[in-house]
């Protein structure tokens, strides 16, 4: 009698856990859910009517957005700034990492605190600085500008969590690499590189996240139409169709697309470098 009483329990904790994230899961789902419904209306139908799925689906709006929005030329600017900005992410902070995990150098914990204090610093309290950094520079208003401002925004955050997977690479690994004759960047690409690929993959879907998603310096530092990214485009694009919702609703979706294929891509990886799984 214990026996099955301590079973009901378990499954009746079980059942209400799993009702709790399905709940969750489904407010989570539902505004992606309806941005992409009213996408597929017409401004006649988008309050009216009440159907789960529209009786008459508008695949126009789409191709409304892409040519009257300019969507074209801010999609493309944000593909470029998030593959440039990403890349130069994974290669530099690897390299930052891997130096601060296995070489011997003066200063290196100084060094390696000041990345760590970094991040306490807010992230639009850095915009200013940037900002006139990137003037006396003359690289405002300009694609490697932005691009240099978007590195430096995520490097704390990707050293830290490389260099924590790097400490737990094998010495024995390091050192079976020297034998084969690889050198320090050998071991790097080889050796570092590969045992890091969870903690890569959350680099990579974070910080596209933050530059897909960015706004504000792409405010400050861009001023020309041509070089805008995909947000800041967003905000041009609903000042001018504030009133046509299905449109712009049309526009969201296709901002929100890529991203969400980049992380069920690399869900995998992502729970594996977030719960600090080390992958042979």
């Amino acid at each position: 009698m214990r026996t099955n009483k301590y079973m009901f329990l378990g499954m009746t904790q079980s059942t209400l856990i799993h009702v709790f994230l399905m709940g969750m899961a489904l407010t989570c789902l539902f505004p992606i859910f309806w941005m992409i419904r009213c996408a597929l209306m017409s401004n006649d139908t988008v309050f009216v009517d009440q159907a789960i799925i529209p009786h008459h689906l508008n695949f126009s709006n789409f191709a409304t957005a892409w040519i009257k929005g300019n969507f074209a030329i801010f999609f493309l600017n944000s593909v470029i700034y998030t593959v440039c900005v990403v890349t130069g992410i994974v290669i530099i902070s690897s390299l930052a990492a891997f130096a601060f995990s296995r070489l011997n150098f003066p200063g290196k914990n100084f060094i390696f605190y000041l990345f760590v204090a970094a991040m306490m610093i807010p992230l639009p309290g850095s915009f200013v600085a940037l900002f006139v950094l990137m003037n006396k520079l003359h690289l405002a208003n300009t694609r490697f500008g932005y691009i240099l401002c978007m590195i430096n925004v995520g490097l704390s955050m990707s050293i830290l969590l490389l260099k924590t997977f790097f400490d737990k690479m094998p010495h024995e690994l390091e050192d079976a690499a020297r034998i084969d004759g690889c050198g320090k960047l050998g071991i790097w690409w080889n050796m570092a590189m590969p045992f890091a690929r969870p903690a890569i993959a959350v680099i990579v879907i974070f910080n596209s996240l933050n530059v897909w998603n960015e706004y504000i310096l792409a405010t400050l530092l861009l001023e020309d139409t041509k070089l805008m990214p995909l947000q800041r485009g967003l905000v041009v694009f609903q000042g001018a169709n504030s009133t046509d919702y299905p449109v712009l609703m049309a526009g969201l979706t296709m901002a929100a697309i890529p991203i969400i294929i980049i992380y069920l891509t690399m869900q995998k990886h992502i729970v594996k470098g977030i719960s600090g799984e080390v992958v042979g």
